[in-house]
């Protein structure tokens, strides 16, 4: 049986699902003046109309029924995406206390006993109704909330990249190196990181949240040199060991310059962390010959040994202003050979397995002659104080 209400556009829609006939023309009769209202007959029915349009605000469900019965239906509806949400009240003659308490136990937001008494059908389904918009629109503006917070959480991300980079970038000016070098390592230090995910030794530092972070932070990891004199920084050839010790020192400005940005932020930022440590222990060895600390080993941060690869392998296929650069293939031969001694030998391992995709990167990010020849003008215009 369907009682339909052609021609009526009332707001609300309630199902209605019972296998008499005469019962679904009572319900009809009392909630038609209002509402609108689709009916069933049998279980199988009510599933199919549930789950098409206009979905029902709410069910009204006989539990004695043969084939389906009304807690067999209800199991069904909460089983389908499309009508698990739709509030049931179970309408029965069995009236004890144990039918009832099963019927909510299961999810029934009411239980109404027949025979059916008119006004508190229409005040419990008026009810049921109201709770149920509430519910709907406590869901929304619980939607509209969340994509807000994802929306600002993108624009903060936003606003960090930005940072990040226009600091690095301060650097760059100062350094005769170009900005695809910045590129470069954090591509280098993304692959290393991923390759060694998995390894017994790194897995739990390199979760996907960490690798993230060591990407977004790599590009600051020359960000003391900007506390470096232009006649050392600069210099075309060979540093003196005055010089040298002084060029040294561009590890620890850099932390902490850093550290005092943790300092000023209101709560600790988990990029700044590893940011710190990149730059303060980027230049330690595993051999523990390395500055400034001369750390070895394990106790050099993770962060800090992929990104010391990763630092050198560019510097040695890039043009600098003190050395040409070198082939791919050389650079290769020099980074095995510092395997145990400048670098971890696990990091140098996943190295040579991937290092045709470092040499793709390469590519992919290389330096134009028009901005190496505009560095290289820039550079010589500052070394004679243009």
């Amino acid at each position: 049986m369907t009682t339909s209400t052609t021609g009526q556009n009332f707001q609300k829609t309630i199902l209605i699902v019972d296998d008499l006939p005469e019962n679904l023309t009572v319900l009809g009769e009392l909630l038609q003046p209002t509402y609108r209202v689709r009916a069933a007959v049998s279980g199988a029915r009510a599933l199919q109309i549930a789950a098409s349009e206009p979905k029902p605000d709410l069910i009204l469900l006989d539990v004695m029924m043969p084939d389906l019965d009304g807690y067999a239906v209800f199991a069904r509806l909460r089983e389908d995406v499309r009508t698990r949400d739709i509030p049931v009240i179970f309408v029965t003659a069995l009236d004890t206390a144990i039918n009832e308490q099963h019927g909510l136990e299961l999810g029934a937001v009411d239980y109404i006993t027949k025979p059916l008494q008119p006004s508190i059908v229409l005040a419990r389904v008026h009810t049921q109704l109201e709770l149920k918009e509430a519910r709907d629109l406590l869901r929304d503006q619980n939607a509209f909330l969340e994509a807000e917070i994802v929306r600002r959480m993108a624009d903060n991300q936003l606003v960090q990249n930005i940072t990040i980079h226009a600091l690095a970038r301060l650097a760059e000016t100062r350094d005769p190196e170009t900005g695809n070098h910045l590129r470069r390592t954090q591509e280098y230090v993304h692959l290393l990181a991923m390759s060694l995910q998995s390894h017994r030794r790194f897995a739990a530092f390199l979760t996907q949240h960490t690798i993230q972070l060591l990407a977004k932070s790599a590009p600051l990891h020359d960000i003391g040199k900007v506390g470096i004199p232009d006649h050392i920084l600069l210099k075309p050839g060979k540093l003196n060991p005055e010089e040298w010790d002084i060029m040294k020192t561009h590890a620890a400005l850099g932390s902490e310059a850093i550290e005092q940005a943790e300092r000023d932020a209101e709560k600790p930022v988990d990029f700044l962390i590893l940011a710190k440590e990149i730059v303060h222990y980027h230049h330690e060895k595993w051999d523990g010959s390395g500055y400034p600390e001369g750390l070895a080993g394990d106790a050099i941060p993770i962060s800090a040994r992929l990104m010391a690869l990763a630092d050198v392998f560019d510097a040695l296929i890039t043009r600098r202003v003190y050395k040409p650069p070198i082939p791919h293939a050389q650079a290769r031969a020099i980074i095995v050979a510092e395997r145990e001694r400048h670098f971890d030998p696990d990091i140098v391992d996943v190295f040579i397995h991937r290092f045709d995709e470092f040499c793709a990167i390469a590519e992919c990010y290389s330096d134009s002659e028009e901005a190496l020849k505009a560095k290289l003008t820039l550079v010589q215009g500052r070394d004679i104080g243009i």
